[in-house]
């Protein structure tokens, strides 16, 4: 089938107490709802996370009160309508199997099969290790085989690791040190890797060109056993509003089709009576649309089927406006020309370990922070990883803890060669062992963890654009260089008269500047730039403007003519650029996450701008005509002789697609 474009996912968890499921499922109404929202793609379970099969199966145990085959019927109501349908099943959970067979369960190494939290869904887990592996693998295919399904969706494939007598023996065969951590958790994850080979394979003798998703193992682990990608993300169940962001350029560059898994509920899955509001479920779907991804919205039927007709009519509303920019997104790729490399990727499934989930999570939020602050600049950027090339990168950042192994010390060099440029800060652009810095270019000399703290800095005359005229806060500790004589010194470090510390007498917490050292915290030479703090990891902890100001000036030394410029845009709205043959689409997003009560981030109602000026670098085509879409509404534009084309968009409420057609 082609890639899905316009898709809904549906859980049915239901408790094996209930006792009308599937009573009330009209399945002609249901796929008239689907073809009313013009879908072309819907997920719902085969058997869902309590363990109970929806089909006539004769490997698992179908739900006790239901009397038919749902899935098949479904996925007959489906294809008469020309909808694809993939089958849900719920590999690393299956409650009611796992009760009946415990020694299908994860023995971890607490020693305890259930955990103490017994209403959190993962107190249970499966282990691939034992029959079950084969049982589910059973099912995978009987259900390719028996239910007409285009594809599998397996989910929560990430379980814990387990010291069950399969998995010991397994491991002392393999030489495997069980009692290290690393050692475990990478084993594990080989195990997790190897159960969805195995489905991928079961499920592909039986149909080869079924779909293929596996949520729970890392996104490039998938990259020959999956067919496509899906980034789930709730920002109002847990996820937040910093994560889409960061994801959806970071699986763009995967090489697969993407849908971004967005979700009605207000809280997290399963959330029955929780809706969210219009406009945040819209945002979610248009920001995706924005970078790339195609959508998905998540859902829970009702046992009964009964249909949700306040989610209904929203999905039909929200679909229905948005389909009509069909022709401006399908197959429109982003516009780049920056990266922030990310050496350990999202979602983490390798680094479970302690010591290395430590590492990976001090990573993780650098680079939402980094994120954040090229979004807020209006940057065209990537997040790639090792899996793709950089070579179309014109500046490469480092934020903060990007050490320099042998595969980044050629992709470096590469870079360099190219005449690229590269922003680093903290401790990015050393030698893995933290000795020293790997490249003559940076200009500096390593001498170590910086003694104050806090610290602050004072910017010189070429540095000075839209920082406040004093000392500057640095609120982390960052570290110490020593410039060499072809390095220009942009801003230098103000000492504390004492840093924060205990004397037996006083807490030293008013520590106003003394003096400035003349020591180096932002240095150029040539195409590298360098900045001796953590300046992204202080803004996702202190969202401190000059910390995002210093990453502004530099890029106006290392990037001054950028893809886009928006000088009167507020730091909320998102602008990115796309891609079609003789034409590129600049999306306008106009929303704002707020923070209410105890911490819920809401989006109420869409943000109106006027009077938006857009300029984008001209390309080698000229540019013929420009118009917002999909209204069509042709906006007088300008091209002043500095490279830019210039339009001012009259009115924007949430969002605008303005399209530049170039012969």
């Amino acid at each position: 089938m082609h890639n899905p474009k316009w898709c809904l996912f549906f859980d049915f968890h239901t408790m094996p107490a209930c006792p009308d499921v599937g009573a009330g499922f009209d399945f002609d109404a249901i796929a008239d709802w689907f073809c009313e929202c013009g879908v072309d793609f819907v997920v719902f379970p085969a058997r869902c996370n309590l363990g109970t099969a929806y089909y006539n199966t004769e490997i698992g145990t179908r739900h006790p009160s239901l009397q038919y085959d749902l899935l098949g019927s479904l996925a007959k109501a489906c294809h008469a309508k020309g909808i694809a349908i993939s089958a849900y099943i719920n590999v690393g959970l299956s409650h009611e199997e796992g009760l009946r067979h415990r020694e299908w369960l994860v023995l971890p190494e607490s020693g305890e099969t259930y955990g103490k939290q017994r209403l959190d869904s993962f107190f249970r887990q499966m282990c691939y290790n034992t029959s079950y592996g084969d049982h589910v693998t059973a099912m995978a295919r009987e259900v390719v085989e028996k239910c007409g399904v285009d594809g599998l969706f397996l989910d929560c494939m990430h379980t814990k690791p387990c010291i069950g007598v399969e998995c010991i023996e397994k491991m002392k065969t393999e030489g495997v040190d069980w009692e290290d951590a690393e050692s475990l958790h990478d084993f594990n994850y080989r195990k997790i890797v190897g159960m969805a080979r195995r489905i991928s394979e079961a499920a592909r003798a039986v149909k080869p060109d079924v779909m293929l998703y596996f949520n729970g193992v890392d996104y490039e682990a998938q990259s020959d056993i999956g067919t496509y990608l899906e980034f789930e993300c709730l920002p109002t169940g847990g996820w937040g509003y910093e994560m889409l962001p960061m994801g959806a350029r970071y699986l763009r560059t995967l090489g697969k089709p993407v849908l971004n898994m967005t979700g009605r509920f207000h809280g997290s899955w399963g959330d029955f009576g929780g809706i969210r509001s219009e406009a945040a479920l819209e945002y979610d779907c248009l920001y995706g649309l924005a970078n790339g991804l195609r959508t998905t919205i998540g859902d829970h039927f009702h046992p009964r089927g009964d249909l949700n007709r306040a989610v209904m009519d929203l999905d039909r509303r929200i679909y229905t406006r948005l389909q009509k920019l069909e022709p401006w997104i399908d197959g429109a790729a982003a516009e780049v020309e920056v990266a922030v490399p990310m050496l350990m990727p999202y979602s983490g499934g390798k680094y479970q370990a302690p010591a290395a989930w430590q590492a990976y999570a001090t990573q993780f939020d650098a680079i939402k922070a980094a994120t954040r602050m090229l979004c807020e600049l209006k940057i065209q950027f990537d997040v790639p990883s090792l899996a793709s090339s950089w070579e179309k990168y014109r500046l490469l950042i480092l934020p903060d803890f990007v050490t320099i192994d042998e595969e980044m010390k050629k992709r470096l060099r590469d870079h360099l060669n190219r005449g690229g440029a590269i922003i680093s800060t903290g401790w990015s652009g050393l030698n893995p062992e933290r000795e020293d810095f790997v490249f003559d270019e940076w200009g500096v000399r390593f001498e170590g963890e910086n003694p104050w703290h806090p610290a602050y800095f004072n910017c010189g005359p070429e540095f000075r654009e839209g920082m406040p005229d004093m000392p500057i806060t640095l609120y982390d500790r960052g570290t110490s260089v020593k410039a060499s004589k072809d390095t220009q010194v942009l801003a230098t470090l103000v000492q504390p008269y004492h840093n924060r510390h205990w004397d037996g007498e006083h807490g030293f917490v008013y520590l106003p500047p003394d003096r400035d050292t003349g020591d180096p915290v932002v240095t150029l030479k040539g195409r590298v730039a360098h900045i001796t703090h953590p300046v992204f990891t202080t803004y996702y902890n202190q969202a401190s403007l000059p910390m995002r100001q210093m990453i502004s000036n530099l890029m106006g030394m290392l990037l001054p003519e950028p893809m886009v410029l928006s000088p009167n845009a507020p730091s909320f709205s998102r602008i990115t650029v796309t891609r079609q043959p003789g034409r590129r689409m600049v999306h306008v997003l106009a929303y704002l996450p707020e923070q209410r009560g105890a911490g819920n981030n809401m989006i109420e109602e869409p943000i109106e701008l006027n009077d938006i000026e857009i300029r984008i670098r001209k390309g080698q085509a000229r540019v013929e005509r420009v118009y917002l879409a999909p209204v069509m509404e042709d906006l007088a534009f300008s091209e002043n002789g500095d490279g830019y084309i210039s339009v001012t968009i009259p009115r924007i409420r949430g969002h605008a697609v303005v399209v530049f057609e170039e012969s």
